[in-house]
């Protein structure tokens, strides 16, 4: 029997959206208010799911507080009241868009995890725009 957990989170966090490669009026054309030279924030949710048989012993699929402070060590101690941009090692050189914040957080989180769990990360950056990742 498969059964998917799942917790939410939420951080705080500025960033830019900027492509080094392209001169100033391409990035605004593309990236437009997001592309602000002294950046912008959003408050993200975050909601990881885990797919997994159900322990019998303990009746978990995985024990929701060791999943909560995962969570805390590997994105919100990194990520909440950080301009990721310039204090995050992970978005120093990658543009921190919702599409590429979901995949970091997906590959900081997966290595914790029993490869017998199936991992699923959705970033809202409003509550009208999110992004999946499944790995």
């Amino acid at each position: 029997m498969q059964v998917t957990v799942c917790r939410t989170e939420h951080f705080n966090a500025a960033h830019r959206l900027h492509n080094p490669a392209w001169d100033a009026e391409q990035n605004q054309r593309v990236f437009g208010k997001c592309n602000n030279p002294n950046y912008h924030g959003h408050n993200y949710n975050l909601t990881v799911r885990l797919t997994g048989t159900v322990d019998p012993e303990t009746g978990y699929v995985y024990d929701m507080k060791r999943l909560s402070d995962l969570i805390k060590v590997e994105v919100l101690n990194r990520y909440d009241h950080h301009n990721l941009n310039l204090d995050t090692e992970d978005f120093r050189n990658l543009n921190p868009t919702a599409e590429n914040m979901a995949v970091v957080i997906w590959q900081r989180l997966r290595p914790h995890l029993a490869e017998t769990l199936a991992l699923s990360v959705t970033l809202y950056e409003t509550d009208r725009n999110f992004v999946e990742y499944h790995g």
